[in-house]
C-alpha cells in the first residue's frame, strides 16, 4: 500500500517532467498537418479530421469493443512473452553453457519474420484469438529473453564477491545486488516488446480475424476511408502510449530510483 501511494504521488511530477515528449508530439502533429495540406485528405487526413473521426467512432460505441479485443490479445501475448522470456533468460544467464546453447535459437527466432509466424499460426490454430496471441508471443519472446540474459551475464563479479564476503541474506542479495542491474536491462526489453506487440497484433488481426482493430482497418481500407484508417491507427497508438508512459515508465522510475542516490 505504501509503494502504491508513493507511485501515485509521483505521477504528477512524472507528467510534468514529460514536457520534452509533449514538445516532440506537437512537432509531429505540425508536420502531420503540413503533410495533409500538401497531399489532401484522401491521401493523408489532417490530425483534426482524424481525431474527429475517432471521436465519432467512440461516441457511437463502435471503437470500444474493437479496441478492447485488440488490447486483450496484445497484452496476453506480451504478458506471456514477458513471463516466459524473463524467467528463461535469467536462468540461461546463470550458466555459460546455457547462454552459448541458446544463442543460435535466439538468432533464428529474431530473424524469423513475424508474417511467417502468422502464416504458421493460421495453419496451427486457425482464425481466432490463439493466432494473434501466439504471433505476438513468439515475436516478443526473444527480445525479452535477450534482455534478461544480458542483464544476468553482465553483472559485475566484484559485487557478487562483496555480497559473499559480507554474507548478505539471500533476499538482500537479490533485491540490492542482482535486481537493480538486471532491471536496467529488462525494462528496455519489456518496453521494446510492448511496442512490437501492438504492431504485430494489428497485423495478425488484419489477416486472420473478423474483429479487432486490424479487422476494422481491413474494412476501412476496402471502403477507401483514409480518415477511419488513420483514426484506428491513432487509437492503437494512444493506447500504447498510455500503457507505456502511465504504467511501465513510472514503475521503471520507482524501481530505478537507486540511480539517483549518490
Amino acid at each position: 500500500m505504501t509503494l502504491l501511494r508513493a507511485w501515485l504521488a509521483g505521477i504528477p511530477a512524472y507528467l510534468w517532467s514529460g514536457w520534452g515528449a509533449i514538445s516532440s508530439l506537437m512537432l509531429f502533429f505540425a508536420l502531420w498537418d503540413w503533410g495533409a495540406q500538401v497531399y489532401g485528405d484522401l491521401v493523408l487526413p489532417s490530425p483534426l479530421a482524424t481525431f474527429d473521426t475517432l471521436a465519432g467512432l467512440l461516441a457511437e460505441g463502435t471503437a470500444w469493443p474493437e479496441l478492447a479485443v485488440t488490447a486483450k490479445r496484445a497484452l496476453i501475448g506480451f504478458a506471456l512473452s514477458l513471463a516466459v522470456g524473463s524467467v528463461l533468460g535469467l536462468l540461461a544467464g546463470l550458466s555459460m553453457t546455457a547462454s552459448m546453447m541458446s544463442r543460435p535459437i535466439v538468432t533464428v527466432l529474431v530473424g524469423m519474420p513475424p508474417i511467417a509466424w502468422l502464416v504458421l499460426a493460421l495453419l496451427w490454430f486457425g482464425s481466432g484469438d490463439a493466432t494473434p496471441v501466439f504471433t505476438v508471443f513468439i515475436a516478443c519472446f526473444p527480445i525479452v529473453f535477450v534482455g534478461a540474459l544480458q542483464g544476468t551475464r553482465t553483472l559485475d563479479d566484484q559485487l557478487k564477491d562483496v555480497a559473499r564476503a559480507y554474507r548478505l541474506p539471500l533476499r538482500m542479495t537479490l533485491t540490492d545486488v542482482y535486481m537493480p542491474h538486471v532491471i536496467s536491462y529488462l525494462f528496455p526489453a519489456w518496453i521494446a516488446a510492448l511496442g512490437m506487440s501492438w504492431k504485430i497484433v494489428v497485423m495478425a488481426e488484419l489477416l486472420s480475424t473478423q474483429d479487432g482493430v486490424g479487422a476494422a482497418l481491413a474494412v476501412s481500407r476496402s471502403h477507401l476511408d483514409t480518415a477511419a484508417s488513420m483514426a484506428w491507427i491513432a487509437a492503437v497508438v494512444g493506447l500504447l502510449l498510455a500503457v507505456e508512459y502511465l504504467v511501465l515508465e513510472p514503475i521503471k522510475r520507482e524501481v530505478e530510483s537507486w540511480r539517483s542516490v549518490q
